[in-house]
């Protein structure tokens, strides 16, 4: 893997399936939720593309209301079936070519954010995986799914990692409006 520093122009963020009827069942769900808050407010400030996906929402329900508040209207939702992202017909097209650094957070690890990053990775994506931000039912699940990700060439970042790369340094606007957040 050759080494790279994520550029807000370069990335976008992909939240995966965080959804009513599977997140009370996650480990640490409120961390998460907490941690894709963060990353979505560093988007919205920073100009960073987001887009989210739904497995089976009649079955699994929609979006938790703590992330769905915070989307604009506008933002890009992908309905699915598949566990990995890039086997619906026409994702990639959702997905688009433009910004090759994609932020994965959601759940759960183990199925649907490893099999969508395998996928990107094979696809020549930059796969960031927001370690804070993605969850499993079951901690060995997860963590064993991170050392896959890890071993295959994803790389594993903190939340705040991605987001003071993202920043690039301090003392700009963005990085006195961001540093609140860091402290909720």
């Amino acid at each position: 893997m050759t080494p790279y520093t994520l550029k807000k122009d370069k990335s976008q963020l992909l939240i995966i399936d965080v959804q009513e009827r599977l997140l009370p069942a996650i480990c640490d769900n409120t961390s998460i939720v907490r941690n894709i808050k963060l990353l979505l407010k560093a988007a919205q400030l920073l100009s960073v593309p987001t887009k989210y996906t739904e497995q089976y929402p009649k079955g699994l329900g929609p979006t938790v209301s703590d992330i769905l508040e915070l989307l604009p209207t506008e933002t890009p939702r992908f309905e699915k079936i598949h566990f990995s992202c890039c086997d619906e017909g026409n994702f990639k097209d959702f997905l688009g070519q433009e910004r090759k650094q994609v932020i994965l957070a959601g759940i759960e690890t183990h199925i649907c954010i490893l099999a969508t990053a395998m996928d990107l990775l094979n696809d020549g994506y930059q796969v960031v995986i927001a370690m804070e931000g993605v969850g499993s039912r079951r901690k060995e699940h997860h963590l064993a799914a991170l050392n896959v990700l890890s071993q295959r060439g994803a790389m594993l970042l903190p939340t705040e990692s991605i987001i003071y790369q993202w920043l690039s340094k301090s003392g700009t606007p963005e990085f006195k409006k961001m540093l609140p957040f860091f402290k909720e």
